[in-house]
């Protein structure tokens, strides 16, 4: 996935496109428009669900850009971050047709939440994806509640470089995408308002 560029549809839901064109085009011919119908607007589901358009992503040295298509709908801090204890918290409800792929947060190498877990974490919180700047900052995106048991899908690895706004992770129709970054960065969004993937700025880094 590294490195290409994905067409409107994310890879991973191509099959499901053909498929459903098929026994589309198959009703159509055997059993006349009106048996095409169903399989029709199950493709043009598809075709949103899957969603995975080209973006623009804005050069923010230092910005935290969102991962996801949705709403903000908490601005928190807290003690029991995923890494280091205290931490800003930026939840965003997942819009659901929004982009199917996630995009990372910032610019930096994935890291390994096996390497280096500090006591103050969180039981249920070491997971995600963990990306280190080159400033030395820790950004954690984490996805939650997914639907029909369906877990999100990493493609990038632990010590690959990740761009701002590249695309990193399948949602799998995850519902709720969680930012964490460190307690001197400065959160710009709040509450209620709307954020697109790789394009609208959520918080920015502390370093000058």
């Amino acid at each position: 996935m590294k490195g290409r560029r994905n067409p409107f549809v994310a890879r991973e839901g191509i099959p499901f496109l053909i498929a459903a064109l098929v026994v589309s085009v198959a009703c159509w011919q055997l059993f006349g428009w009106k048996a095409a119908i169903v399989p029709t607007i199950i493709f043009a589901w598809f075709l949103l669900v899957f969603r995975d358009p080209r973006r623009v992503i804005p050069a923010v040295p230092l910005g935290v850009v969102s991962p996801v298509d949705g709403t903000v709908v908490e601005v928190s801090l807290t003690d029991k971050g995923a890494l280091n204890g205290d931490a800003h918290k930026i939840f965003i409800r997942v819009d659901s047709l929004g982009t199917y792929t996630a995009r990372c947060p910032v610019e930096g190498k994935i890291m390994d939440f096996r390497d280096a877990i500090a006591d103050t974490a969180a039981a249920g919180a070491r997971s995600g994806l963990w990306v280190r700047t080159d400033e030395q900052d820790d950004v954690v995106l984490q996805l939650h509640k997914n639907r029909i048991g369906l877990v999100p899908l990493a493609f990038l690895g632990y010590g690959e470089r990740v761009g701002q706004g590249q695309r990193c992770a399948y949602l799998r129709l995850s519902r709720l995408a969680e930012v964490q970054l460190p307690i001197n960065g400065r959160p710009l969004v709040k509450e209620g308002q709307r954020v697109s993937a790789g394009v609208d700025v959520l918080a920015k880094l502390p370093h000058p």
